[in-house]
């Protein structure tokens, strides 16, 4: 299990490399060698993340240096204004929400955000949203119907947090909530799972005219982990059960389950966050291009019918 849960380590190296020689001044005779590293990790990459199994594809879906949230917003969006709280209990960070324009376009944006560094991952509570952040997705969803404005949602939260005072404050029911409303809103929905999509922590944020995930994250009813701890009593078989669970981008789209995926830059969206936004916008953009014109009654229909159609089989 060592290997295949250090498989970045030689990419890791090279990376290192080249960011020691990119540091020397032009013209010390560095260049041949920068040259020869970049096209080594360039290969190495792409043999690397060729062949992934799906636990690695996890690893790969919570690597603390993928784009969160407010990565694709810094990247994509212009005059963003967070709103905050659920006007009912508290604000919470581990969900970010608010009005942006994207591309010429008034949009609602809402997603999870994991935070990085030890002080900001316990702020955003490792981006585990509690009741109150689902009300606040409830509010800003609201909003958005009430201004005619498309919603755009990122997912990447391990799951909903299942401590004492969430479950007292209605974890439960604030997450059916967001399922119903978002069911029935009258505004074009788009849903990309970025990371890690958790259980009901994220399909609280999931129901979606389109559905897409980019090309290493994950999307399940529960992590490797707590399905090898169910299922055998053993943490340690969690790759056998990440195998299991479908988990993957390839898979979740051959099972009709989502509408595209989104091909990563070499190496993960994590080696690369401005390659990474521009290609979650330039498939948001075409998204919202294809929904404009689309009656609510038409974009409540077809949500409606996409996840009806979930799970759907014949018996032989």
């Amino acid at each position: 299990m060592a290997d295949e849960n250090n498989f970045e380590a030689p990419l890791v190296d090279l990376r290192r490399r080249i960011e020691e020689l990119e540091g020397y001044p032009e013209g010390s005779g560095h260049e041949a060698e920068l040259d020869r590293l970049r096209g080594a990790l360039d290969k190495k990459a792409r043999e690397v993340f060729g062949k992934l199994t799906p636990w690695q594809t996890t690893l790969v879906a919570r690597h603390f240096d993928r784009p969160y949230t407010l990565d694709y917003i810094d990247h994509l969006m212009e005059d963003w204004v967070e709103i905050h709280g659920d006007r009912s209990y508290a604000d919470d960070p581990a969900i970010v929400g608010g009005l942006a324009t994207f591309r010429g376009r008034s949009v609602a944006v809402i997603g999870h955000q994991k935070g990085r560094g030890t002080k900001e991952r316990i702020f955003r509570n490792f981006g585990q949203p509690r009741p109150e952040g689902y009300r606040k997705a409830l509010r800003i969803f609201k909003m958005a119907e009430k201004f005619n404005l498309p919603v755009l949602t990122l997912i990447d939260t391990p799951g909903a947090y299942p401590g004492i005072g969430a479950e007292e404050r209605g974890q439960a029911e604030a997450i059916a909530r967001n399922l119903i409303e978002m069911a029935a809103l009258r505004v074009p929905i788009i849903v990309t799972v970025t990371g890690e999509g958790g259980s009901g922590g994220a399909l609280a944020l999931g129901v979606g005219n389109r559905v897409f995930m980019l090309e290493y994250s994950i999307y399940s009813v529960i992590s490797p982990e707590g399905c090898a701890a169910i299922l055998w009593k053993d943490q340690d078989r969690k790759a056998e059960a990440a195998s299991a669970l479908r988990l993957t981008a390839s898979d979740l789209n051959r099972l009709g389950v989502i509408d595209a995926v989104i091909p990563e830059p070499i190496g993960g969206a994590h080696a690369d966050h401005h390659a990474a936004c521009q290609r979650v916008g330039d498939i948001l953009e075409q998204a919202l291009n294809e929904l404009s014109e689309a009656t609510a009654e038409e974009l409540i229909a077809e949500r409606h019918h996409k996840f009806s159609a979930l799970g759907a089989f014949e018996e032989r």
